[in-house]
């Protein structure tokens, strides 16, 4: 059975563990604060899931998901994580995280940031517009009208097939959005995240050709 590694246990985190139980997976879930205070959570999750330090999760995942903001200082566990998929669902938002030149200036995106921090993992930017809470509420099975759609990017195609693999599990379509440089088009603002309650795969392709880069945000 595939293992998933979540660092971050916050909404976007346990909710994607929640979606991938349902989905067959196990999960091994870190936080920042120990594997002690995630009890409550694992008591929910059951069996499939168990709590760990993030070191230790990232080992113990076939692929990761990281569900924590970007930091300047890199805090990832890069050796764990060396050789595997990582799922990145971070957003920029300079509110909570301070601004990053790079990306201020569109010289990089905030995920190909967390590649030059992961230089031996295969980044995704996956996940990143969509509620949490709604991933198990608006999954629709294939060919369901209502199913909606959403973006990956990476560099890598594996990764790419990878997430495209766990959206259709999870419920969802999937646009490719690649390659990294391109993920700034799925940002807080941009029409693929305003109309991300309602947009299936034709409608998210337009919405991504529609976006228009911010500098200096």
């Amino acid at each position: 059975m595939t293992t998933i590694g979540i660092l971050g246990a916050g909404e976007v985190g346990s909710q994607i563990a929640r979606a991938a139980i349902a989905s067959g997976y196990e999960i091994v879930i870190a936080n920042s604060r120990g594997p002690e205070t995630l009890a409550g959570l694992i008591a929910e999750l059951g069996a499939s899931a168990r709590a760990a330090h993030a070191a230790e999760a990232a080992a113990a995942g076939d692929f990761a998901v990281v569900a924590v903001p970007l930091k300047p200082v890199n805090d990832m566990p890069v050796e764990e994580l060396a050789g595997k998929i990582v799922l990145d669902t971070n957003n920029y938002m300079t509110w909570r995280d301070g601004h990053f030149p790079a990306i201020d200036s569109g010289e990089k995106t905030v995920h190909e940031l967390r590649q030059e921090q992961l230089p031996t993992s295969k980044v995704a930017k996956a996940f990143t517009h969509v509620q949490a809470p709604s991933l198990l509420r608006t999954a629709r099975p294939a060919g369901d009208p209502a199913r909606r759609a959403l973006s990956v990017s990476s560099d890598h195609p594996e990764a790419v097939d990878l997430v495209t693999r766990l959206y259709d599990q999870f419920g969802f379509d999937t646009v490719d959005n690649s390659p990294l440089s391109e993920s700034w088009r799925t940002a807080p603002g941009q029409p693929a995240w305003v109309d991300h309650a309602r947009q299936n795969r034709e409608e998210l392709a337009l919405n991504l050709r529609r976006a228009k880069p911010v500098v200096g945000a």
